[in-house]
């Protein structure tokens, strides 16, 4: 992949997901699959590049009005601690690039279909079931080096816990956290920037800014989102193959 193709997936994959709160870890980890990544690096660079997109989507929601302490609290309590013991655990090249392999498909599936309807928002959150599921999630966003928001927001929604915007707004705070704690897990291991390393950041940073001014204003291009389904798609199919 060329150093022009790369920034500009990255830039694209920040600005589509800081629109609805999360910081576009799938979509890293499908550009540096295509880039041919250490399958070791993949996970400390993805959650750096994470930490900063979703920061941005958090101030730009905050601001707004739509972080909800009560609904992020329960989902991030358990999330944290779980997130930085998958984050520990540092799994065979091999079973890793699988598991990513599903989580990207299970993005693009996300991308591609259309966003669920909320139900009626007179469903109160269930302290426990809450707990339960930002455990998870914290779980896996550890292991794989994603920030859980692309589990979590449809959760939220489809569960009727809120609306649209809050969603983004908590789901960008769940994604923070968790990233931090994930790399809290992986400090001690040598981490080795790749060569253009600080353009990726520079995109990541563009296109979280605006991603996140545009989200705040629920303006989302379809077409963008269906593009990016088709990189994680391939981006899948591709750590499938030995």
């Amino acid at each position: 992949m060329s150093e022009v193709a790369l920034p500009f997936l990255i830039f694209s994959a920040a600005l589509l997901y800081s629109s609805v709160g999360h910081g576009g870890a799938s979509a890293y980890l499908a550009t540096m699959a295509l880039a041919n990544v250490d399958t070791h690096l993949m996970r400390p660079l993805v959650l750096l590049l994470n930490v900063m997109v979703a920061s941005i989507s958090l101030w730009s929601f905050s601001r707004k009005g739509w972080f909800s302490w009560s609904l992020f609290w329960p989902l991030a309590l358990f999330s944290i601690p779980f997130a930085w013991l998958g984050g520990s655990i540092l799994l065979p090249a091999v079973i890793y690039k699988k598991i990513i392999a599903l989580v990207l498909i299970y993005s693009a599936y996300r991308l591609w279909r259309p966003a669920p309807l909320p139900r009626s928002m007179d469903n109160a959150m269930k302290r426990p079931v809450a707990l339960g599921i930002g455990g998870g999630i914290g779980f896996l966003s550890g292991l794989t080096g994603v920030g859980g928001g692309i589990f979590l927001s449809p959760i939220l929604i489809l569960k009727g816990w809120s609306d649209v915007k809050s969603t983004s707004a908590v789901a960008a705070a769940f994604i923070v956290v968790n990233s931090i704690s994930g790399l809290l897990a992986i400090h001690s291991r040598q981490l080795e920037f790749p060569h253009g390393f600080g353009f990726w950041l520079v995109a990541a940073l563009a296109g979280g800014i605006i991603g996140s001014h545009i989200g705040s204003r629920m303006l989302t291009p379809n077409g963008l989102r269906r593009t990016l389904g088709i990189v994680l798609a391939v981006a899948s199919i591709r750590l499938f193959i030995p």
